[in-house]
């Protein structure tokens, strides 16, 4: 596989546009769900990065602000055609590394149940019982950094 390169992505940019667009088409679309206006411009306030491959954005995921020690790591997207390469996980491991130099020390996610074990094995536990959230079974789950 070429070189995956990460960027930080500037909100309400053409690159942004781009991770939305992919965010949506895996994490949004089949549930049937879209976007609103408001939900994208609370994210002005979080960190987007995005995996390249030979300048293509093939993942993409948000960090989110929870309080100076926490951040919530959310909407992590990798290209349908590209699932299972190790592509998410170089993303999450680069997205931890980025959320420890910018000083917190905790990362959260909500993962959805199918992905429970993706982040387990990643070093993530689960805390709490499962939830629902935009219509399917989610899992809190912590790592400290």
């Amino acid at each position: 596989m070429d070189t995956l390169v990460f960027h930080t992505i500037a909100h309400n940019t053409p690159e942004y546009v781009a991770a939305v667009a992919l965010r949506h088409a895996i994490l949004r679309q089949p549930l049937g769900l879209a976007f609103s206006a408001q939900q994208l411009a609370a994210e002005a306030d979080s960190q987007h990065i995005g995996a390249y491959l030979e300048q293509a954005l093939v993942a993409c995921l948000v960090l989110k602000p929870i309080n100076p020690r926490q951040v919530q790591m959310r909407q992590v997207a990798v290209d349908v055609q590209l699932q299972g390469k190790g592509i998410g996980r170089r993303l999450v491991t680069h997205a931890e590394m980025v959320a420890r130099q910018i000083g917190y020390q905790e990362m959260h996610l909500h993962a959805r149940e199918s992905a429970v074990i993706f982040y387990q094995r990643l070093g993530y536990a689960t805390h709490g019982e499962p939830f629902t959230e935009i219509g399917i079974p989610h899992c809190l789950m912590i790592k400290g950094l």
